[in-house]
């Protein structure tokens, strides 16, 4: 479905998370983490920075992460980008990736909420030393500090949630088209297969499996944002037709 051509924003971007990652490595061997400032922390976390909504999407935590997402960018995206057209490609990419953060932060705010009684924790927890204090409090045991812990101090990074929203894309347009999937010794119609993944997705988030450190509901998010995105530019009477 592909060919050597790359579209043009899909290369961009390509190339921008490649220098993003060629960062992180450098200032990583200099023992500065470049997550820390351009990861998207909690929108309450003493961290947080109004450029991190775009920067986290560039951002990854290793190979495989990067390669992964690179690779589904490259399948995926092409088709869609050369189906679209630049302008209508990259708005896509860029709101579902916001619409990841949007989700995510939703849900931490409810954690919080259920936690603190407010989503604001940060106003209630005298900050002179929020990292201290969380641990050093009769007010939160220690699962509910080791949580609001994660989420104020925990940086998201990753393209994964505008890839959601890439998936979701394809699998709406191109239903029929055959997928191969790691593990499957035979081709599956893309109708089949994304919307199990995105139903992985779902169980796994609501599941908060200890140790898990993928941001599921960021993966949702994108994937939610790109179904709406499609129904409303379809709805529209847009320029595309659904394929066989």
């Amino acid at each position: 479905m592909n060919t050597i051509h790359i579209p043009p924003v899909v290369k961009n971007l390509l190339i921008i998370n490649g220098l993003f990652f060629a960062a992180t490595l450098i200032m990583e061997s200099k023992g500065i983490e470049l997550a820390e400032y351009l990861g998207a922390f909690y929108v309450d976390s003493p961290y947080f920075r109004v450029w991190q909504p775009v920067t986290y999407m560039f951002m990854h935590g290793g190979w495989s992460h990067i390669i992964f997402n690179m690779f589904a960018l490259y399948t995926f995206g092409s088709v869609l980008e050369a189906h679209w057209g630049a302008k209508r490609f990259i708005n896509f990419y860029l709101i579902t990736g916001l619409g990841a953060l949007a989700l995510q932060w939703a849900v931490q705010a409810f954690e919080i909420y259920q936690i603190a009684g407010t989503p604001l924790a940060h106003s209630v927890l005298s900050l002179e030393s929020l990292e201290q204090r969380l641990y050093n409090t009769a007010q939160f045991s220690p699962a509910q500090a080791s949580t609001l812990y994660g989420i104020y101090f925990g940086p998201m990074i990753g393209a994964s949630g505008a890839i959601f929203g890439l998936l979701v894309a394809f699998g709406m347009l191109y239903p029929n088209a055959e997928l191969f999937i790691m593990f499957i010794p035979v081709p599956v119609k893309a109708k089949y297969i994304i919307p199990v993944y995105i139903l992985i997705e779902l169980s796994l988030g609501v599941a908060s499996v200890a140790g898990d450190s993928v941001a599921h509901y960021a993966h949702l998010g994108g994937a939610l944002l790109g179904f709406i995105l499609v129904k409303i530019w379809k709805d529209k009477n847009t320029f595309y037709d659904y394929y066989d």
